[in-house]
């Protein structure tokens, strides 16, 4: 009887006559059998009836710990309406409160995901255990962990156990873009204590009241954590989300190696950044040589973004590395990133620290535009509407086509919104946001589609492929390879429209595309490990887009899609 009524086997509804026969469930419910369709229609209408996109969160969290699913047929029937409610940016707000709307998120006993306290770390084999056996299928092990500390959310900052909302919400965008099984999905939230007094004097805060650990005391956690995972589940994929920029950096470095992992923050980011900005080159048709791009914001994010754009200039123009750092300044909260400024930069801004400026300092955003004169200005810097109505102006007075990419999140902490950029560029701009902005009407009442540079197109395929192909490690190329491909997804009705990514309601396409190109990079680095995969491209096949191994691989991916659909409960 437990089993007919975990989340992922309810069908409600829909329940067969012989299944409600078998569990014993006639009486228990309407004498009607519906279809799933008619209960996506009634889901939707008790959504769009919730007065705040905080109390749609909250349905949504209910229904998938009620039944998955429907609520997953939901997600993928209408993607550009509801992923902005389970991920950015109505995340940001769920995070917030999280301590507070818990008990609503898992009902019935349910749980979002697996939470390691620093004080569970000598019986971490004890929570391994825990979770296993709350699983509605013990046969199942999960292929993917996303893990974070709530060290850094969104541009919210420490939110502590609060995180847990980051790993449950980019999982969920795993299973609706690239159909990974829900099943087999792990969000994980390291309670490390938390340095926001908010929370530490919040009475309902859920999380540990202490402050967090740095250096060694953090970074052994930390390893103890990964052995365990590591242990129990030898070919999980983990991808960290959301730490501070120092830890985020130090982990990558320090676990790449060690264990299938990337980070989303830098790596996802910077690939998802990546193809947005070959596409707006390709549209500007200024030589991609020509161009300066200036980022406001140097954190994890900017400095992730930077380096991985700088691989397009490397690797499809020929650049050397020294050439391509040349293209690219940095602007944190103090001004140019300079060598001779007069701080102490963090380690991570010292690589693009410039060199050039002949002793001048430029303070401002505005100076910094003045003297750079950019073609790109790429914003992670969680300062809302800093590209005011002067900088967007001084951007289009420099650029036929300015191109302009307010990165932050959530929409709060936007450095602009797409209108804004449409106004004060006279509609010239070729813009992507991190986060959804509404469509433009324009004075002719031409209506304009803003880019959004989510991750979403990016890390759901590129897990996808991982997954698929067993590569020992992910590499910097299989990064490129999965933004070029995204790039590459435009259909020409897209392209004819001046789109810098596909349409939302492709999204599973092309995370099955990325997820192809991801598979083919590793087979071609010879990390792929998966023999199905290295079956289908044996080597000096070709693999080109619309070569039969191509076609191959990707009608394999396909397939390996899990789709939301009601069959006889078994």
């Amino acid at each position: 009887m437990s089993n007919i009524r975990s989340s992922f086997k309810s069908q409600g509804t829909a329940t067969s006559e012989s299944d409600r026969d078998t569990y014993k469930l006639r009486g228990l419910m309407p004498a009607v059998v519906e279809s799933l369709e008619k209960q996506v229609a009634r889901a939707f209408e008790q959504l769009r009836s919730k007065s705040s996109d905080l109390e749609k969160y909250i349905f949504l969290a209910w229904l998938r710990n009620t039944n998955t699913r429907l609520f997953y047929k939901m997600v993928m029937s209408s993607p550009e309406e509801l992923m902005p409610l389970i991920y950015t940016p109505t995340v940001g707000a769920a995070c917030v409160n999280y301590s507070h709307i818990y008990p609503f998120l898992a009902p019935n006993g349910s749980f979002d995901g697996l939470f390691i306290s620093i004080d569970d770390i000598p019986v971490l084999d004890q929570l391994i255990e825990n979770y296993k056996n709350a699983l509605p299928d013990s046969t199942l092990t999960p292929d993917i962990s996303v893990i974070t500390d709530g060290s850094r959310i969104l541009g919210l900052g420490d939110l502590g156990v609060g995180g847990m909302g980051i790993p449950v919400g980019k999982l969920q965008l795993y299973v609706a873009a690239a159909g990974l099984d829900p099943r087999k999905t792990l969000p994980i939230c390291l309670d490390f204590g938390t340095n926001n007094q908010k929370n530490l004097e919040d009475p309902l805060y859920l999380g540990l009241r202490r402050k967090r650990p740095e250096g060694d005391e953090f970074h052994q956690a930390v390893d103890s954590v990964l052995a365990t995972l590591n242990k129990a589940f030898p070919k999980m994929l983990i991808q960290f989300e959301d730490f501070s920029s120092e830890h985020a950096f130090e982990l990558l470095e320090r676990h790449r190696n060690r264990y299938l992992s990337f980070n989303d923050d830098i790596q996802g980011t910077g690939a998802v950044i990546l193809s947005g900005f070959i596409n707006a080159v390709r549209e500007v048709g200024i030589p991609a040589k020509q161009h300066k791009l200036l980022f406001f914001g140097a954190g994890s994010a900017g400095v992730g973004v930077a380096k991985q754009i700088m691989d397009y200039f490397v690797l499809e123009h020929g650049m050397t590395e020294e050439e391509a750092k040349k293209l690219f300044w940095l602007n944190d909260s103090k001004g140019l990133v300079t060598h001779d400024r007069g701080d102490k930069l963090a380690q991570h801004k010292v690589y693009f620290a410039r060199e050039d400026n002949e002793g001048q300092q430029y303070k401002s955003l505005k100076e910094t535009i003045e003297h750079v004169r950019p073609t790109a200005l790429i914003g992670l810097s969680s300062q809302g509407g800093v590209f005011d109505e002067e900088v967007l102006k001084l951007l289009s007075e420099i650029n036929e086509r300015p191109i302009v990419f307010p990165l932050s999140n959530p929409a709060t902490q936007a450095e602009c919104s797409f209108e804004q950029a449409m106004i004060h560029t006279k509609g010239k701009v070729l813009f992507a946001s991190g986060t959804a902005f509404p469509r433009y009407v324009d004075e002719h009442k031409q209506e304009h589609v803003p880019g959004q540079g989510n991750n979403m197109y990016i890390f759901p395929g590129l897990g996808l492929g991982a997954i698929l192909s067993r590569p020992s490690r992910i590499t910097d190329t299989i990064i490129y390879a999965s933004a070029a491909a995204l790039a590459d997804s435009l259909t020409e009705d897209e392209r004819k429209s001046h789109l810098l990514y596909p349409r939302i309601d492709r999204i599973r396409e092309v995370s099955a595309v990325v997820a192809a190109a991801v598979c083919r990079q590793a087979v071609k680095e010879n990390l792929a490990t998966e023999p199905w995969i290295l079956s289908i491209l044996p080597s000096g096949a070709s693999t080109e887009v619309g070569s039969p191994a191509w076609e191959e691989l990707l009608k394999y991916v396909e397939t390996n899609m899990w789709e939301p659909s009601y069959k006889a409960i078994n």
